[in-house]
């Protein structure tokens, strides 16, 4: 099977994906949630005039000169409002937050004020609307408050509470099964004989998935076994993605790609011209979307930013776009041959906006910490002429 170059790979995979259904959440659980229809106010914010300020609420009329002595009537306090109407020289104590008694038109602050009992002493002129927040002065009945494919913060659900919506419609969580297959792996805690590694690749992608905002099923590792390997798939079958790591190739210890075939996986493609990840494979489960990353961490990874995110966020109904940015290179680079190579790099913004990327000297597919003390990825296209030093090339961000 041919190689194929990484933007047909994507385009592959997230072709006829649509977003998952919906499923109402309350605001609490609604954090970080992708919201699937837009919110509407459905009533004045806030829903009635009122004061901005401690003081006096007043007929601005009566206190267009200063000084103007005024009676006081009552008083009005938030959630308790005054229910009777101002007339002309009277005033009625009120405080922030407050609705405003009918009939009066402005507030004068409690400092520009001296009470003498009843009697209230305006000591600065007041004009129409001073002091007051009419009715909708936030937003609407029916205005537009927060967009459809908009990730949840803590602003956005203030503003849900704010408009009395005690629950949200928000995409369902995209489910995503992971495997991780080889002898050679212990899981963390473990102990590892001579010839073993510490597994590291399911608890990275994990946390990225949940990250992105699916949920995870951990199938831990599984054996060089054919048997056990097509075990571990059928477990993962309600799955919306399933992620299988390392076992791809078909080496005498490899049994991933025959056992997703023996289990009704069509295999898209296999092998991508980019480094580090050539080996990915990519195929399909009746609705289940199959990736098989490689085994190296780094690759592992570098697969999953470049596939498993763009198709969690389609499965999210979040808008597509292009991650890359501009910078100048702060070491010159050799050219390219025929496979795109994502460059683990250094990254210095300044204040002015200027990007500076500088590649590690040492790119092995295994080395973690290098790929951990990286902010970004220098994308060399297929073929790329050698590049100097201040030559501007395409960086992906680092992210996770």
């Amino acid at each position: 099977m041919a190689l194929i170059p990484v933007d047909e790979a994507r385009a592959r995979i997230l072709k006829g994906v649509k977003p998952l259904g919906v499923e109402a959440v309350p605001l609490e659980k609604a954090l970080g949630r992708v919201l699937a229809k837009p919110l509407r106010a459905v009533r004045h914010q806030p829903p009635f005039d009122a004061s901005a300020m401690d003081g006096y609420a007043v007929i601005a009329a009566d206190a267009a000169a200063a000084p103007a002595t005024l009676a006081m009537i009552g008083l009005s306090a938030a959630g308790h409002a005054f229910r009777g109407k101002l007339s002309r020289g009277q005033c009625v104590r009120i405080f922030t937050g407050a609705p405003m008694p009918k009939g009066a038109d402005a507030v004068v602050i409690q400092e520009n004020t001296e009470a003498e009992g009843k009697s209230i002493r305006i000591l600065q002129p007041a004009r129409p609307d001073q002091n007051v927040r009419h009715a909708g002065l936030d937003f609407r009945k029916g205005d537009a408050l927060l967009p459809a494919g908009l990730t949840l913060g803590a602003r956005d659900i203030g503003l849900a509470a704010a408009a009395n919506a005690p629950e949200l419609p928000v995409r369902r969580r995209p489910v995503v099964a992971l495997i991780a297959t080889g002898d050679e792996l212990v899981l963390p805690g473990g102990k590892p004989r001579a010839d073993q590694i510490v597994s590291s690749n399911s608890h990275a992608l994990a946390a990225m998935a949940e990250h992105l905002g699916a949920t995870v099923m951990n199938f831990g590792i599984v054996p060089d076994n054919l048997r056990a390997t097509e075990r571990a798939i059928a477990k993962a079958a309600k799955a919306d993605i399933l992620v299988t790591t390392g076992g791809a190739s078909v080496g005498d210890h490899d049994y991933v790609q025959e056992a997703l075939k023996n289990s009704g996986v069509a295999i898209d493609f296999w092998k991508i011209a980019m480094r580090p990840g050539k080996p990915f494979m990519y195929g399909r489960r009746k609705g289940q979307h199959v990736l098989g990353l490689p085994g190296n961490p780094v690759s592992s990874l570098v697969c999953a930013r470049l596939f498993l995110k763009p198709l969690i966020d389609a499965l999210l109904g979040l808008p597509a776009g292009d991650d890359l940015v501009e910078a100048r290179l702060g070491a010159p680079m050799k050219e390219n041959d025929g496979r795109q190579d994502y460059v683990r790099a250094l990254l210095v913004e300044t204040a002015d906006g200027c990007r500076t990327v500088t590649p590690f000297a040492k790119q092995d597919s295994s080395m973690q910490r290098t790929f951990r003390e990286a902010q970004a990825l220098i994308v060399r296209p297929p073929h790329a002429p050698a590049a100097s030093q201040t030559d501007v090339v395409k960086i992906l961000r680092l992210d996770f």
